[in-house]
């Protein structure tokens, strides 16, 4: 078994990703920021480094002896101006990670950029990996979406001077959601705070899956490829009454009127205009109703044997996780 050190761990990804490779037996080292909340994964073997991403010197002293890095740290953001925080985080934060691996000779990096660095359907039919890069165009451009993709270039350009894999997981249920981050939307329909239901569509996956899939990317990935690990495309009202099912409450039945919710994306943008971080912005609204945010993992199946299993599953135990540790 190998030894391997995780950024971002205490997030949802992270931390399921640290449960699985110490479940396989490998010793598992991972980054946290002075204060970061490590508690939900008290039960899982994890030696515990503190270090900034803005530190290379650090991070290579957490990184060296390790056969992979798998990189997930990363600012997760509504708003649609990058900001010096976020770009730091994501784009120069990754540079960092690199420059790390290489110093510390690391035998490779996992790196986890997001679908939102692929492209948006033209044709109705789910994106692969080849999807031209198209956010902009289609009015769907954030900060997220902008600094996941420049990140990703980040990371190709370093390939000829670092075994690199990619993968883009989608939209992520799943235990050990600390925040919660994703899972968010689970406790909402839960508690009936959801207002109502509206057309677009996401990609839904239970987080262990990617979790593995992350896995056989760094054992049988190409280098400099990327790897779409997705699960269901469905639309917002089909995953409420999903969720709502599970939970065993009522789901959102009211269809929000398009018009009354740009009227609140407007709002969003005004307050994000004011330097504070709105709840919903026009780009959010934009995603609610769009059809084209649709994905496919048919490479990663092929490459990697990737699989992911029912989404009510994934939110089964995300509910039993936040019951258990009082967030619901």
């Amino acid at each position: 078994m190998s030894r391997v050190c995780i950024t971002g761990a205490s997030g949802l990804l992270g931390g399921n990703l640290a449960a699985e490779l110490a479940a396989a037996g490998h010793e598992v080292v991972a980054i946290k920021r002075g204060g970061s909340k490590v508690s939900q994964l008290d039960d899982v073997p994890i030696t515990w480094k503190e270090a900034e991403l803005s530190n290379v010197a650090a991070l290579t002293r957490a990184f060296e002896g390790c056969a992979a890095v798998f990189h997930c740290a990363a600012a997760v953001g509504v708003i649609r101006e990058v900001t010096p925080e976020m770009y730091a985080t994501n784009v120069t934060g990754t540079q960092h990670v690199i420059d790390a691996c290489i110093a510390a000779k690391v035998g490779r990096l996992v790196h986890t950029s997001s679908v939102v660095a692929v492209g948006l359907s033209t044709n109705g039919k789910p994106c692969d990996e080849t999807a031209t890069w198209n956010f902009d165009r289609e009015g769907l451009i954030d900060a997220y979406a902008i600094t996941k993709r420049e990140a990703e270039d980040v990371v190709h350009q370093a390939k000829d001077r670092l075994d690199c894999v990619i993968v883009n997981p989608a939209y992520m249920f799943g235990p050990r959601d600390a925040r919660p981050s994703s899972g968010t939307l689970i406790v909402e329909v839960a508690k009936r705070r959801v207002p109502g239901t509206t057309p677009g569509y996401n990609n839904f996956v239970d987080v262990r899956d990617v979790a593995r899939g992350m896995i056989a990317a760094w054992l049988k990935g190409r280098r400099g490829e990327r790897y779409i690990l997705a699960g269901h495309d469905m639309t917002y009202a089909e995953v409420f009454r999903r969720i709502a099912r599970v939970a065993g409450v009522k789901p959102p039945r009211f269809a929000i009127p398009h018009a009354v919710a740009k009227l609140v994306g407007r709002w969003g943008d005004l307050v994000e205009k004011r330097g504070k971080d709105p709840l919903v912005n026009s780009t959010q609204i934009r995603y609610a109703f769009t059809d084209k945010f649709r994905f496919k993992s048919d490479k990663a199946a092929k490459e990697l044997g990737y699989t992911f299993g029912p989404i009510e599953l994934a939110i089964n135990d995300a509910l039993i996780w936040f019951r258990t540790n009082r967030m619901l």
